[in-house]
């Protein structure tokens, strides 16, 4: 590229970098309780379905739907929880555990 061209586009680049953290720290933050029970998963106090909870690397991703049919999807990095809270998320990960959708077996066709 240019340098003409080049540095403008380095200096749009560099705000809107800042534009977009300055965004993200003003978010709301987000609350989730998964109980270990068969009670509905929270997000801020409302329960959610068919929630989903991976892990790549060192990042967690949350999908789930809300009550009025719309999708949400979340990504974090956990290192900014406690080691306690980490390993509550890491259980709650678990395959089948964060998911009520899913059946606790496979059916029977007998």
């Amino acid at each position: 590229m240019p340098r003409p061209l080049a540095w403008p586009v380095a200096l749009f680049v560099l705000a809107w970098g800042g534009w977009r953290a300055r965004r993200e720290l003003r978010r709301a933050r987000r609350e989730w309780v998964f109980p270990g029970s068969d009670a509905p998963v929270l997000l801020d106090g409302e329960p959610v379905a068919a929630v989903q909870l991976e892990w790549r690397g060192p990042l967690a991703f949350v999908r789930w739907r809300a009550r009025s049919g719309r999708v949400g999807r979340l990504s974090w990095w956990p290192d900014t929880l406690p080691a306690a809270r980490r390993r509550e998320l890491r259980l709650a990960a678990l395959p089948g555990k964060a998911t009520r959708s899913r059946p606790a077996m496979a059916p029977y066709a007998g």
